[in-house]
């Protein structure tokens, strides 16, 4: 009863070993976690997170959380620290496996460098659950091919629930830090669109150029419940730009955007500005567009936006952009923001480039190169060399799984 009081919380509904930095190699070692699992009658969210699992004491873990049919949550972040590569798979395939016997609506699996190895034990698992409804895929080191993989169970899941004529349970996606880069864009593309239902996705820091974030707007622009979308620290200039402010219009739930560092440029800037002001996102409330070059005209048009249409509006961050802090247009838009009694959303602007004309001049000569170098980058192909022969190999893979 010791061990069930020590590890249960919440009224025996969660059992947790978070951050106790234990290194689990044998079913032995888990023993008396496995028992006191097994007690757990209601038991509805487990956290394994902040330790090492090796493979037998993830085959004891996993045959006794597929006793637990009430089981809703499952954080397994940073669980392979010090595992051999090899290693991995096997857990992951046996949880997944246990996990497919449960009422399953939430998978972290964040903080695991498993790359496109670990993505495979994933597929079985995420084409098949009626359930999920939030998939956290955040560090994973999945690449383009790891992306593949999960993108085409994603669309293997919302295929099945399509024939069984039930709506996606998919609600959120969250995939940053796995350098999923513009080869597996399409595909992504084509699971969001086919989960209509998303309202949240977060895919910060991928690598994805001008190519890739119009691909994926074409795919997220069906999500019409969209309330959340991050993709800091990809590439949009003026073309990926474009492509979002097309899509700001489908998404009137929108609360949250997140396009810092993410070199939208001055038309970029403007463009996405200019699509605000249309008032299709008025229940917008954070709104992250730091560090894109953009300039003061995009922030006179936005200052109206704001007046006319962000009322909701408490968090602006407009740091590292090409405006001085002290023009008349800046000026414009806080006036705008205390309107609302909001003139403590716009963050520090501590880090601003500021432009004269000479330079604005030569602004307009950088976007013209952008648009050249976009072009260039259109006619050559998405996926070359030993990725296109990976891609290809994926599909084969996948083909065999009948997904």
């Amino acid at each position: 009863m010791s061990a069930i009081n020590e590890y249960c919380l919440e009224n025996n509904t969660v059992f947790s070993i978070e951050g106790k930095g234990l290194k689990l190699n044998t079913a032995e070692d888990v023993k008396l976690f496995c028992d006191t699992i097994s007690r757990m009658d209601n038991l509805q969210k487990i956290i394994l997170s902040g330790n090492t699992i090796g493979v037998e004491a993830g085959k004891a873990l996993a045959a006794a959380l597929s006793t637990r049919k009430t089981l809703k949550v499952a954080i397994l972040s940073d669980i392979f620290t010090g595992r051999l590569l090899s290693e991995i798979p096997a857990v992951l395939k046996a949880l997944c496996d246990a996990l497919e016997k449960t009422q399953l609506t939430e998978l972290d699996l964040s903080d695991n460098a498993f790359g496109p190895a670990g993505a495979e034990p994933l597929i079985e698992f995420i084409a098949h659950s009626k359930t999920l409804q939030t998939l956290r895929l955040n560090n994973n080191g999945l690449g383009i091919g790891g992306g593949l993989m999960i993108a085409r169970a994603l669309q293997a899941s919302a295929d099945q629930a399509r024939l069984e004529n039930r709506p996606s349970s998919l609600r959120t996606i969250i995939c940053g830090r796995n350098r999923l880069e513009n080869g597996s864009s399409q595909a992504l593309a084509n699971a969001f669109a086919a989960h209509a239902t998303l309202e949240t996705v977060r895919m910060p820091q991928n690598g994805i150029r001008p190519e890739g974030i119009e691909i994926l707007m074409g795919g997220l622009v069906q999500c019409k419940n969209l309330r959340h979308l991050d993709l800091q620290d990809n590439t949009f200039t003026a073309k990926g730009s474009r492509a979002l402010a097309s899509a700001l219009v489908e998404w009137p739930l929108l609360e949250v955007l997140n396009v810092g560092d993410c070199l939208l440029s001055k038309k970029g800037g403007l463009e996405v500005a200019t699509s605000l002001n249309r008032g299709n996102n008025t229940g917008l409330t954070h709104l992250h567009l730091q560090y894109n070059e953009i300039q003061a005209n995009a922030i006179e048009v936005l200052a109206k936006a704001i007046r006319s249409h962000l009322k909701d509006l408490v968090h602006l961050e407009l740091n590292g952009n090409r405006f001085d802090a002290e023009e008349k247009e800046l000026e414009t838009l806080v006036e705008a923001l205390k309107e609302w009694d909001h003139e403590e959303a716009l963050d520090e602007l501590d880090d601003m480039e500021e432009l004269d004309s000479d330079d604005e001049e030569e602004d307009d000569s950088e976007d013209e190169l952008v648009e050249e170098a976009e072009k260039a980058e259109d006619s050559e192909p998405a996926v070359k060399g030993d990725d296109k022969k990976e891609e290809e190999d994926l599909v084969k893979k996948l083909e065999k799984t009948h997904i």
